[in-house]
Order: C-alpha cells, then sequence, then structure tokens
C-alpha cells in the first residue's frame, strides 16, 4: 500500500515488485512460498477496493505520454512491458484517440521541436531515422 500511495500500476507490475521485495525480504524458502501464495489473494483484494485499475491506469499513461510527445507505438510497448493486455491497450487508444483527433500529429510537431529537427540542417533521412526509431510512423513524418 505504501508503494500505491506514492505510484500507480498495473496489477503485473504490482505483483512483479511484489515477489522483488519478497524475495530481497526472506531467505528462508517455507516462508518466500507463503508469502508467494498470498500475493494473487493481494492483488484480487486491490482490485476489489478499486486501488489498482489496469484501464483507468493504461487511460492515465496515454494521457501522459502523449503530452510527453511520445508516439503511439512507444505507448503501446511501454504499456505491454507493464503487463497491460492488448485489448485494453486498443480499446483506451481508441477512446484517446475519438477525444483528441490528431493528438498523434501535435506529438509527433513536438517531438521535432523538442529535437530541435525542424531547426538544424541535418540530411532529410537522418531526420526520418530519428523520428522512425521514437515511433513515429514515416507517413507523419
Amino acid at each position: 500500500i505504501d508503494y500505491l500511495s506514492k505510484f500507480d500500476t498495473s496489477k503485473k507490475n504490482l505483483e512483479r515488485i511484489l515477489k522483488m521485495k519478497i524475495q530481497r525480504a526472506t531467505k528462508d524458502k517455507k516462508d518466500r512460498f507463503n508469502l508467494y501464495s498470498q500475493i494473487e489473494y493481494v492483488l484480487n483484494e486491490l482490485e476489489r477496493n478499486k486501488l489498482i485499475n489496469d484501464q483507468n491506469y493504461t487511460y492515465n499513461k496515454i494521457r501522459l505520454f502523449a503530452s510527453q510527445a511520445k508516439s503511439k507505438k512507444f505507448i503501446q510497448n511501454y504499456l505491454l512491458q507493464k503487463g497491460i493486455e492488448k485489448n485494453i491497450i486498443q480499446e483506451k487508444l481508441k477512446d484517446f484517440e475519438t477525444n483528441n483527433y490528431d493528438w498523434e500529429k501535435k506529438s509527433a510537431f513536438a517531438f521535432a521541436k523538442k529535437k530541435k529537427l525542424l531547426e538544424t540542417k541535418e540530411n532529410f533521412e537522418k531526420k526520418l531515422g530519428k523520428m522512425a526509431r521514437a515511433g513515429f510512423s514515416y507517413e507523419l513524418c
């Protein structure tokens, strides 16, 4: 609960963090096994009490990353790493796109501005490569 008071997290990510804390805190295998078996119960209780919610976490992260000039692919990969299911990610991205029609164009423009790609006389292919590595599509660039 101390971790949840500081950070918003997904169910899978919290499970990973709890397992790491148990690993570091206990040396006895019996104690460790008992604690591991209780993780699922704790996660279900937290979810039931609405302290963790993958739907809200996903939407909040999408809003945050969109404001930070991140691409759609970056957001999807980040959320997949955090253990969010692909269908939840797709659903929340679709919801976000209906409310913010051209957010990806704005995000690409903000990224280019942040990386000073608009000002430099650098090779066009290099600029495209930088945008592509950040996850933006060639059509968008």
